[in-house]
């Protein structure tokens, strides 16, 4: 499900959480599918539940999962993101065209790789 690489500069929860996010995105899990445990997936990765915790506080913060009480974690659906996470990672996005643009890439691939994108859906 999520793997961690512990070479990576970034922190383990955030790893956690980006593979939980990429996993909801991409739809490898469905809307209201159930995440594993805390306690489940520590004991998988081998590392505290405190981790495991902050990266799923950290993802039904952004909207991308929600807990019920004495059921579990759940992903949302597509409309579960929040508007900050959406206007942060366009802000990314903006960064990261004009960036390309500055490297010569032309705009017929800038846009034929957003369709790309679209045909993941």
């Amino acid at each position: 499900m999520v793997s961690l690489n512990y070479r990576d500069s970034r922190p383990i929860y955030e790893q956690i959480k980006d593979g939980l996010r990429k996993l909801i995105v991409t739809g490898a899990m469905g809307p209201d599918e159930k995440l594993p445990s805390v306690r489940a997936m520590a004991t998988q990765l081998s590392i505290n539940p405190n981790t495991i915790q902050r990266a799923y506080n950290e993802l039904e913060g952004e909207g991308y999962i929600y807990s019920v009480p004495g059921k579990g974690s759940f992903a949302s659906g597509s409309a579960g993101a929040d508007e900050a996470r959406r206007k942060e990672l366009l802000a990314k996005a903006r960064e990261m065209l004009a960036e390309l643009k500055y490297l010569g890439v032309p705009e017929t691939e800038l846009l034929a790789l957003v369709r790309e994108g679209e045909n993941d859906d």
